[in-house]
Order: C-alpha cells, then sequence, then structure tokens
C-alpha cells in the first residue's frame, strides 16, 4: 500500500420497513421468543417487500453514504458491492446499482463474494485501490436481501437471518496514521460444508426438483459454525493488534459481525474487553450477512459511539468459511 491513508469520509444504511418479531415467526415454524432469544440474542429482524432488490436497498444505503460524505455520485469512480444475494447470477449488482446512482461509466463496478466478511473484504480492496493512486473515490455497499433464500420451514435457520445494506464512501488523506491501518483477511476452506447453498450453480445447476427441494436456501451446521467463527474472530482479532502493536485496551469500539449475540460476548471474553466496548444491533436486525458491519459502523457513528482520533476494530466471519478483521484510526 502507498503512504497515503484511506479514509472513511461518510456511512450510510438502510433498513426495510418490515419488521418480524419471534412473536410472528412462532406462528409460522415451531419456535418461541424466548428460544430465539437465549440462543441468538435475536428479537426481531427487517424484511424487504416482494418488489424491493438488493440493488435497490443498496441505492438507499449508498445515497445516505454520498450525503454524509458529502461526496456527489459523480465523483465515484470505484464502487464495489458485498453480496451474497446478488439481484441476478450476471451481471454483477455493483453494475444495476451504477446507473441508479448516478455513478460515472467510467467507474469501476464489481461485486465482492465472501458472505459475512463481504464488506470487510470490499473495504480493504477499496482502500488498496484508492491506495494505489489509480482511483480518487471509492464507494462501498455491503448489501443482502436473505430473505430471498431463506428456508421459512427450517427453523434453525430462519430466525437468524435478516435483509438490509450499509455503505461507506472511501478517499485518500494525506495525513498519516489515520484512516484504515490495516486489515487481516483469512479462510478456513474447509468448512466451506458448514454454510452454504448447494444448487443454483455449476456444481448443481437449477432444476425444477431442486426448487420444491428448496435446495437454493441456507443451510448450516449451526454448531461447527459457531465455533470456528469463535476461533477465526479471536484469531482475526489478536494478529491486526500485534500487526500494529496496538493493546486490545487501546480499542474504543469493536463492531463485531453480528450474527450470534454468544458468539460476541465469547470474543468479549477472549479479548479481555468488556461489553460495553462493543456496538450490538443484533437484537433489531439478525444477521444480514454482508450489510451486518456497515450497517452498525453507520449507527455508531450517528450515535456518537465513534469521535475523531478513536481506533476501531471490525471483525467478521462467514461462509467459506471466510474471516477477516480491519483496524481503522478515526
Amino acid at each position: 500500500m502507498s503512504s497515503r491513508s484511506t479514509v472513511i469520509l461518510g456511512t450510510g444504511s438502510y433498513a426495510p420497513e418490515r419488521i418480524v418479531t419471534n412473536d410472528d415467526l412462532a406462528h409460522m415454524v415451531e419456535t418461541s421468543d424466548e428460544w430465539i432469544r437465549t440462543r441468538t440474542g435475536i428479537r426481531e429482524r427487517r424484511i424487504a417487500a416482494p418488489t424491493e432488490t438488493t440493488s435497490d436497498m443498496a441505492v438507499h444505503a449508498a445515497r445516505n453514504a454520498l450525503a454524509d460524505a458529502g461526496v456527489a455520485a459523480q465523483d465515484i469512480d470505484l464502487l464495489i458491492v458485498a453480496t451474497l444475494t446478488p439481484d441476478m447470477p450476471m451481471p454483477a449488482t455493483a453494475c444495476l446499482v451504477q446507473p441508479k446512482l448516478g455513478v460515472p461509466t467510467t467507474a469501476a463496478c464489481f461485486d465482492v463474494a465472501a458472505a459475512c466478511s463481504g464488506f470487510v473484504y470490499a473495504l480493504d480492496t477499496a482502500c488498496a485501490m484508492v491506495g494505489s493512486g489509480r482511483y480518487r473515490k471509492a464507494l462501498v455497499i455491503g448489501v443482502e436481501k436473505l430473505s430471498a433464500v431463506i428456508d421459512w420451514q427450517d427453523r434453525t435457520t430462519c430466525v437468524l437471518f435478516g435483509d438490509g445494506a450499509g455503505a461507506v464512501v472511501v478517499g485518500a488523506s494525506d495525513q498519516p496514521d489515520c484512516g484504515l491501518l490495516g486489515t487481516k483477511l483469512g479462510t478456513f476452506g474447509d468448512g466451506a460444508d458448514l454454510l452454504y447453498i448447494s444448487h443454483g450453480g455449476s456444481l448443481f445447476p437449477s432444476t425444477p426438483e431442486s426448487i420444491v427441494a428448496r435446495n437454493h436456501c441456507i443451510r448450516m451446521k449451526g454448531k461447527e459454525v459457531f465455533k470456528l467463527a469463535v476461533r477465526a474472530m479471536d484469531e482475526a482479532a489478536r494478529d491486526i493488534l500485534e500487526q500494529h502493536h496496538v493493546r486490545a485496551d487501546q480499542i474504543s469500539l469493536v463492531i463485531p459481525h453480528q450474527a450470534n449475540l454468544r458468539i460476541i460476548e465469547a470474543i468479549s471474553e477472549y479479548l479481555e474487553l468488556p461489553m460495553e466496548r462493543f456496538f450490538v444491533n443484533v437484537d433489531r436486525y439478525g444477521n444480514t450477512s454482508a450489510a451486518s458491519i456497515p450497517i452498525a459502523l453507520d449507527e455508531a457513528r450517528r450515535a456518537g459511539r465513534i469521535k475523531p482520533g478513536d481506533l476501531t476494530l471490525l471483525v467478521a466471519f462467514g461462509a467459506g468459511l471466510t474471516y477477516g478483521s480491519a483496524l481503522i484510526r478515526w
């Protein structure tokens, strides 16, 4: 990376209007509010309207981020969308977001597929590209319409996920030691069978039978994912702190992937940081995958939880199993 700093100029988020509570789900599958809350910390989640697409939600969050940054869409020359629920397999959702926002046709637009770690992967990519000097301003969006790939008859997964979008605008700065200080990305590829959507790709193309069998929905081995998620997030957090000679108690705020409150509590214990240093909104949104961290980041900034000079740690894990962390000085 060049000597130029890459900084977050603005943040934005969007959540669909429809709220589905645990009690609502109890009328759909055999579950209860108490069962869901004690195991996940989730109380409700947002669900997009049938006609509301992933790109629609991305545009809402992006406009809020651009307004916060004071940057016009015409000034964006790099657009990256992190998602596992694109509008369609081809083209990239970023290509659909571009004309809706009015981003110039000279901009590079592409998607990143790293599931729940997608935003951290996309942020690292954008900062590297802006830091190289080849791009001036990047728009990074994490967005999911997970309701489109949920099996609403599977009580072990349908209670976990929600829809939404978050975005950041990234630019260069001559101020040293600020912005994205570094990232740590990695993958446990031998865990690919723990969290997946089996059909719809070249391995298992779509068939009428696969649709009836709901093979295009998320499947998860919950206990195994939990264990590996805690390990991956702990390692990613420790590695980035050691890399930059930062103690855990110097972190003002940790923004973890919002998958499960118990996972966040485990990371808090391992890092020996109180839960007050962690931003948590999983109770209101559930797991929104690639949208999880940017939504939380935007809410944390707007709530005054992030101030100039603060060190913020982002840490995530997702299907793959991918994982990542990012250290940011504001």
